[in-house]
């Protein structure tokens, strides 16, 4: 075991003026950042805009990212045309993608975020040569989409993302089921969704319940224990190459 896991909730956000250059409040709260993990992360975030607020229309040159919806109604908007958005969206945006997002409903529009390196911002990182990679959707190769993760549990984003984001997971666990996770040559983080249970690794327990996040960094590993009410969560696992030299 390498490192300890990385833990983070929802309490006592940041509020936040004018995100992306718009006006009005939101909230904001950093679950999990690069430093302590091996892999090509940025963030995991978690944010919150009221009804009528934007957190504003920007483009990442630097960074892929994802989004997926927790609570409430929105638009996304991707490179200039507006999508319908609500629990249970995962919208990924590519290198260059113009994006924003817009509470349209009447109570307040959460989601989480992952935000990973690109490979060229991974190699300038490491201080080494980067050759730009294809992503391997082939000529299914979009630079956005928005997707129900609810109707589809697992996805496999390399149609989209060019770095090593290997699968985005809704996991649904019954009363008393445990998931064994491993973090050899990929991390994992999880953000808790429904339902309460625990993850342990070694003699550590946390208490899971709705916005607790868990991220294992490579070489550690953990037991989800769904409880009595059994658990939800969103995972998405990212390959580290190479044993994550750094």
């Amino acid at each position: 075991m390498r490192e300890g896991l990385i833990v983070g909730d929802l309490e006592e956000p940041s509020v936040v003026y004018g995100v992306h250059g718009t006006t009005g409040l939101s909230q904001w709260k950093c679950l999990a950042r690069r430093a302590g993990l091996f892999g090509a992360w940025e963030a995991i975030e978690w944010a919150w805009i009221p009804p009528g607020g934007i957190s504003g229309e920007h483009v990442h040159t630097r960074t892929e990212e994802l989004y997926f919806i927790l609570s409430g109604r929105g638009e996304m908007t991707l490179d200039g045309k507006p999508y319908p958005v609500g629990p249970g969206n995962l919208i990924l945006t590519g290198l260059g993608t113009k994006h924003g997002l817009r509470n349209v409903g009447d109570e307040g529009l959460g989601w989480l975020v992952v935000e990973l390196l690109s490979p060229a911002t991974a190699a300038v990182l490491r201080g080494s040569a980067h050759t730009p990679p294809t992503p391997s959707g082939g000529s299914d190769v979009t630079n956005a989409v928005v997707l129900n993760l609810r109707q589809t549990p697992e996805v496999d984003p390399r149609s989209v993302f060019t770095g090593p984001l290997r699968r985005i997971r809704l996991v649904k666990l019954e009363p008393g089921q445990r998931e064994e996770l491993s973090a050899e040559g990929v991390e994992h983080t999880l953000f808790t969704l429904r339902g309460s249970g625990e993850s342990a690794s070694g003699e550590a327990t946390v208490p899971l319940k709705y916005g607790v996040s868990v991220t294992l960094p490579l070489g550690t590993g953990m037991t989800v224990t769904a409880g009595s009410n059994g658990l939800e969560y969103f995972q998405a696992i990212l390959e580290v190459p190479g044993g994550g030299a750094r």
